[in-house]
């Protein structure tokens, strides 16, 4: 039987996928080129030791996608990233530490235009194990667009010497509709731009899926709390529905809803390959609350959510898609637009506004 890996220079596709591996590390960007150099969709055309180097080289080597780590010397991964999606946008994925500054980090890469993460292997055999998901992601993010962030043109959000008023909060009346909204790939930016865009006064409490794994939602959540009207926060068990707040599900949890309708998390088998799984809560507010939900499915590879979508969608619930035009990638919305489930479909910016109109509309029948 012949050996599945031929010599890479007659196993590599026509047009592979071009990377450029951006770390300090000299082992790392050796052990990844390795690596990735062994999957014939993947080719490394360049390697750079810093930031500054990067962008030097990426207009030779022209790579389709950028493996960037956060922390480097003479220009570190974020300010790298403004300059990449300034002057070359294209898809970067930033590799982070599981550190809760690293966690932080990742969180602003993310919200400044990079498509996805990788926590930073330490060792040889860790880069090995996790290698697969690795050039998973390269090819994923090979497919997505990149546009220059908007909000990275506003004037950055700073910490202030003296503690922030805590954001009003009260209790959730029966009559007004409950909001889910849902995300993956790309949806930390997203949510960057709509989370802050509603109002203060929002009558419907509001809950986020946003595929993550554990360790980062608590720092999403801190960063849109940060800049949002609106309370967020990472959920917890017992957390009540309240109006003035966002619960985010927490990574590597699934969040449902229990009796007494207070949050209630469980590690039970991931749904579509995600825990959180956006279905797995749409699902548990539709048993609480029919169709006075209004669910919001964002950029997103998968189908995640779609099936909790038909369902509400079948109620009388109502269903906003991204449109194809704002998405990263256009995959969770498009699965539930050709199921013929969505409500509305627009672009990102006009997402906020309808939300309210959808609150709006549904208290008055």
């Amino acid at each position: 039987m012949a050996d599945k890996k031929a010599p890479q220079e007659n196993n590599k596709l026509p047009n592979p996928v071009r990377v450029m591996v951006v770390d300090d590390s000299a082992f790392m960007r050796f052990a990844i080129t390795q690596q990735l150099n062994e999957d014939f969709e993947l080719q490394v055309v360049g390697t750079a030791c810093n930031g500054k180097e990067a962008l030097q080289l990426i207009p030779k080597f022209q790579p389709d996608v950028i493996t960037l780590d956060v922390e480097m010397p003479h220009m570190d991964g974020l300010t790298t990233l403004r300059e990449i999606m300034a002057k070359f946008p294209r898809p970067v994925i930033m590799f982070s530490s599981l550190t809760r500054e690293g966690a932080a980090e990742t969180i602003q890469a993310l919200m400044l235009g990079a498509v996805d993460f990788i926590s930073k292997p330490d060792n040889r055999l860790d880069i090995r194990a996790e290698m697969e998901e690795i050039a998973l992601k390269i090819k994923q993010a090979a497919k997505a667009k990149v546009k220059t962030p908007t909000f990275q043109r506003r004037t950055p959000v700073v910490s202030q010497p003296a503690e922030k008023p805590e954001k009003p909060v009260r209790p959730y009346r029966k009559n007004t509709p409950v909001i889910l909204i849902g995300s993956s790939t790309g949806g930390p930016g997203a949510l960057n731009e709509i989370i802050p865009a509603l109002p203060a006064d929002l009558v419907s409490p509001v809950l986020i899926v946003q595929h993550m794994p554990s360790g980062f939602t608590r720092s999403l959540a801190e960063r849109l709390n940060n800049i949002s009207q609106l309370k967020v926060k990472e959920a917890e068990p017992g957390d009540q529905l309240l109006v003035g707040q966002v619960l985010l599900a927490p990574g590597g949890f699934h969040t449902i809803l229990d009796e007494n309708e207070r949050i209630l998390l469980n590690q039970k088998p991931t749904v579509h390959g995600v825990r959180p799984s956006v279905d797995v809560t749409l699902n548990s507010l539709i048993q609480r609350f029919g169709k006075n939900v209004i669910a919001v499915i964002l950029t997103g590879m998968g189908s995640d959510g779609t099936l909790g979508a038909s369902i509400l969608h079948t109620a009388g619930g109502h269903v906003i898609a991204e449109h194809e035009n704002t998405c990263v990638v256009w995959g969770m919305p498009r699965s539930v637009v050709e199921a013929g489930a969505a409500s509305a479909v627009l672009p990102r910016p006009q997402i906020a506004k309808a939300i309210e109109a959808a609150i709006q509309e549904m208290m008055l029948n």
